[in-house]
C-alpha cells in the first residue's frame, strides 16, 4: 500500500528541488490514454488503437511495453513498467502487458487530461517509493522498425536527462507530412557532435502543406516523436513552476487515489480539476524563453519510427504487394493499386480501386480516400452525436472475465454469444427491465439465481426472471460457452444493478 503522506512530502520535495536520491533508475513510462478516432471502425472508444494489432502479431502496446528491456545491461532499469491509461481499458491493457510476461503498475485516469497531468502523475508515482528515477515517456501508440537505433537513442537521451535537461525525440522528416507537429530545433549541444543531440528552440502545430515543405527544405525542423526523456524531480519541478495548477491537481488526485491490486486510481474530483494539456504546450513551449527550472534537449531518433494516427500512415509502414496495395484478412484484388483493405471476417473484393481505404468489421464498414484519411475522425464525432454504439464498442466486447458477441436484436431481445474464462465468473447483478434465458453450449456452468445455486452443463439452460440476482461462474477448466437471449422493454449494458463484483467495478 502506498503511504500518500509520504507522496506529498517526496512530491514537494522534489518539486523543490531539494534532497536528491541515491543511483537513478530507468523507469519507462507508457501513456495509453488515447482514442484513435482516425483509425476507426477498428478502433473503438471502448478498445483503442493501442489494443489493435495494425502492422503486426502483436499489439501497439505489446510492442511498446518491451523497448527499452535490452538496455537493462547498461542502465539501471526499473523492474516494472508505469503505464497511465483510462478506466476503462484497465483490464485489457493488463491482460495484455501479463501475455507479455511484464510486471506493470497501471495508474487509472477518470478521463483523459492529455499528456501533461498522465506524465504529473506518473513522476508522482515514483517520488512516493524515494526515488528520483529517470522517465522514458512513450506513447502506446507508435510503430519502430530499427529497435538497436531506437535504444541506443535513449542511452543518449537518459544521459541529458541525468544532467537535469528534459529531453524530447526528434525525427528528421523524410517528406513533408501533415499530420505530424514540429519540433523547431537550435545548434548542436556539444560542438563536436554536430550528428547529436540540438538545443530546442521550440514546437510548432501541424502545418498545412506548403508550410510542411519549407520546414523540410529549411532542415531546421523535425517531425515531433511525442517521447520525452526526463527526471521525475526535473519534471515535477518544471510542471508546478510553469502550470502550478496541473501540478496542484494531480497532487491532490495522488493523495487521496487508492491501491486496487496492480492498479492505483487517482481521486476522480481532484483530478478533474486539472486543466487539459500536452507535455508541449504546458512545458516545452515555456523551456525556449524561460530556462531556470531545465534546459530543453532535442535527441535525433532514426528508427523508422510513425506515429500510427490514421489508415494512410498504416499503409505506408505495410509490407505491400507490387502494385501497392496492402491486404489484410480476406480479401482478393483485381486491377487494385496503392489501395488499403482490411477484412476482420467476409471477402472483401476490390475491382480497378486506387488509393481507397476499405476497413470491415463485424458492425461497420468503412470506404475512404487515403488523401481524407485524417477526416474518419469526423465521421466518428457524427456516429456520437447521434448516439450511435459503433463508435464506442465492437461487436466482441472484452471483459476480465472473457468476452461477449451481440450475434443478433430487435426491438425487445438481443442475442449474444457468451464466453467465461475457466475459474472466472461474472458480478452477482440483476436487471430492472429484462429477463435471461441461458443456453450452455460448451463447459459446464455455475448459476446463481435467487438463493439458488447450481449447474447447467452442456446442452442444458436456465432461466433468469427479471429482477432476480444472478450470477455466471465457469467452475471448469476449459472455457464456458453460452448462447444468451435477453427480453424486455429495455436491453442497455447500463441496466446492470452489480451486488457484488471481485473487479471492483460499480
Amino acid at each position: 500500500m502506498t503511504d500518500t503522506g509520504s507522496i506529498t512530502a517526496s512530491a514537494r520535495t522534489e518539486a523543490t528541488g531539494t534532497g536528491l536520491h541515491s543511483a537513478l533508475q530507468v523507469c519507462p513510462v507508457v501513456l495509453a490514454g488515447g482514442a484513435g478516432s482516425r483509425l476507426w471502425p477498428l478502433s473503438r472508444e471502448q478498445y483503442p488503437k493501442q489494443m489493435i494489432n495494425l502492422v503486426g502479431e502483436r499489439s501497439l502496446l505489446a510492442e511498446t511495453t518491451g523497448r527499452l528491456d535490452a538496455l537493462a545491461d547498461s542502465i539501471t532499469l526499473a523492474d516494472q513498467l508505469l503505464i497511465v491509461c483510462n478506466e476503462e481499458h484497465r483490464f485489457t491493457t493488463a491482460e495484455q502487458v501479463r501475455r507479455e510476461g511484464k510486471r506493470a503498475r497501471l495508474i487509472l485516469e477518470p478521463a483523459g487530461r492529455d499528456t501533461a497531468p498522465a506524465l504529473t502523475i506518473a513522476a508522482l508515482s515514483v517520488v512516493a517509493e524515494k526515488q528520483d528515477g529517470i522517465l522514458v515517456v512513450m506513447p502506446a501508440d507508435h510503430a519502430l522498425t530499427d529497435l538497436d537505433a531506437f535504444q541506443s537513442a535513449v542511452a543518449e537521451g537518459v544521459r541529458h536527462a541525468a544532467a537535469g535537461q528534459i529531453v524530447t525525440m526528434g525525427i528528421v522528416p523524410a517528406r513533408p507530412e501533415v499530420g505530424y507537429g514540429y519540433i523547431h530545433i537550435g545548434d548542436p549541444v556539444a560542438a563536436d557532435e554536430p550528428n547529436g543531440a540540438r538545443h530546442l528552440n521550440g514546437f510548432v502545430e501541424k502545418p498545412y502543406f506548403e508550410l510542411a515543405k519549407q520546414y523540410v527544405a529549411s532542415q531546421r525542423y523535425w517531425w515531433n516523436s511525442g517521447i520525452f526523456i526526463v527526471r521525475a524531480s526535473t519534471w515535477l519541478k518544471a510542471i508546478r513552476h510553469f502550470q502550478p495548477a496541473i501540478y496542484e491537481a494531480c497532487l491532490s488526485a495522488t493523495e487521496s487515489g487508492s491501491e486496487d491490486g496492480d492498479f492505483f486510481r487517482v481521486d476522480r474530483e481532484a483530478f478533474m480539476r486539472s486543466p487539459s494539456n500536452s507535455i508541449d504546450y504546458a512545458v516545452m513551449e515555456s523551456l525556449t524563453g524561460d530556462r531556470s527550472v531545465a534546459a530543453g534537449v532535442v535527441v535525433p531518433l532514426a528508427a523508422g519510427w510513425t506515429d500510427l494516427g490514421s489508415w494512410d500512415t498504416v499503409w505506408q509502414v505495410s509490407p505491400k504487394d507490387n502494385n501497392g496495395n496492402v491486404a489484410q484478412g480476406h480479401v482478393m484484388l483485381e486491377g487494385a493499386s496503392d489501395t488499403f483493405v482490411h477484412s476482420d471476417g467476409r471477402l472483401i473484393a476490390c475491382v480497378g480501386t486506387q488509393d481507397l481505404v476499405v476497413v470491415e468489421t463485424a458492425d461497420a464498414v468503412l470506404v475512404a480516400d487515403r488523401s481524407r484519411a485524417q477526416d474518419v475522425k469526423k465521421v466518428v464525432q457524427r456516429i456520437r452525436e447521434q448516439r450511435g454504439s459503433e463508435a464506442l464498442t465492437h461487436r466482441l466486447v472484452h471483459r476480465p472475465w472473457g468476452h461477449y458477441d451481440c450475434v443478433d436484436g430487435g426491438e425487445r431481445f438481443q442475442v449474444k454469444r457468451i464466453v467465461v474464462e475457466p475459474g472466472a465468473r461474472l458480478s452477482l447483478q440483476m436487471h430492472h427491465h429484462r429477463a435471461e434465458h441461458w443456453v450452455v453450449v460448451r463447459g459446464t456452468a455455475l448459476v446463481t439465481r435467487g438463493e439458488e445455486r447450481f449447474i447447467v452443463s452442456e446442452n442444458e439452460s436456465a432461466y433468469i426472471p427479471l429482477g432476480v440476482a444472478h450470477r455466471l461462474e465457469n467452475p471448469g477448466k476449459m472455457p464456458l460457452e453460452i448462447i444468451e437471449v435477453q427480453s424486455g422493454s429495455y436491453l442497455g449494458e447500463d441496466d446492470i444493478v452489480r451486488l457484488d463484483d471481485q473487479y471492483g467495478r460499480q
